[in-house]
């Protein structure tokens, strides 16, 4: 006996809308950030496919650190916002390591047309920061006042183009200077919280041997991003989940924190590959109750 027509179609129909309902829960189980910095080398080497694994692997919003010339890895800021769009991944904040006071306004131009929200600085800008490959320490030139008004007129202008600007902290900055001056309590008592915020990077945090907790507490509201990152026994990164961070304690604050997003990161990977470690980290993060 046939099968009516109208029977099939109704058939179709229904089988259509258990793929698509289907296709919605998965695209409703992405969750978290991550920072491209993470991947930089696989970035380099191609962007869109790298973006798409990103993807994939169960992020929602990402962080970038790879601005030149007005592109963002080499792709125009339409290009890569319509980009991120079509893999599903929503550009939240963008590492900007090269702005000046005289490059600002075409940079944040630049990034507001990509559809980023934070612009952020991640090291004292404009030759202030340093590294040091001897003693593997990290710290700044000039004085902390100096830093702060680099700031708050960078935080004017982003303010003007209609973005947030954050401070991304290392250790250093937790420790006090030649002046007995500790660099983050200055910024966060002297910088105007409508103009400068801060990205707390938890790794750096707990190797200055601060706690954020503290911070929280003392200067609530101003820590709109984290960086979420794990160290292991040996005091180095670890995937998010694998080392000796109590994320679990932090993020019973977030709230307190001000925190809006996070954004997983590991700057070095060391043996593993740098997809596999990212698909570890956003594994353990429901765990411990990022969502």
């Amino acid at each position: 006996m046939k099968t009516p027509l109208s029977i099939k179609l109704s058939f179709n129909l229904l089988l259509l809308f258990f793929f698509v309902t289907l296709l919605q829960g998965q695209s409703q189980e992405k969750y978290g950030g991550l920072a491209l910095y993470t991947v930089r080398d696989h970035m380099g080497k191609d962007a869109k496919a790298t973006l798409k694994s990103v993807a994939d692997a169960g992020y929602a919003n990402i962080e970038a650190a790879g601005y030149d010339d007005g592109k963002f890895y080499n792709m125009s800021p339409s290009e890569f916002k319509d980009y991120l769009q079509q893999v599903g991944l929503n550009p939240v904040s963008t590492h900007q390591g090269s702005v000046t006071l005289e490059n600002a306004e075409q940079m944040m131009a630049d990034v507001k047309a990509a559809g980023f929200t934070y612009f952020v600085i991640p090291v004292p800008p404009m030759g202030r920061f340093f590294y040091d490959n001897k003693t593997h320490s990290m710290g700044m030139t000039g004085t902390v006042k100096e830093l702060a008004d680099i700031l708050e007129s960078l935080g004017k202008k982003a303010n003007k183009a209609g973005l947030q600007l954050l401070y991304h902290n290392h250790d250093f900055e937790f420790m006090k200077n030649e002046n007995g001056i500790v660099p983050i309590d200055y910024l966060l008592e002297n910088l105007d919280p409508e103009l400068v915020n801060f990205q707390m990077d938890l790794f750096w945090v707990t190797k200055a041997g601060a706690d954020p907790l503290a911070y929280f507490e003392k200067y609530p509201g101003r820590f709109k991003i984290w960086h979420v990152k794990d160290m292991d026994e040996d005091g180095k990164f670890a995937p998010v989940g694998t080392g000796t961070i109590d994320f679990s304690r932090i993020l019973e604050h977030k709230e307190t924190a001000g925190m809006e997003y996070y954004m997983v990161e590991q700057d070095n990977t060391f043996d593993l590959d740098p997809l596999e470690a990212i698909k570890i980290s956003h594994g353990n993060l429901e765990e411990i109750g990022f969502d």
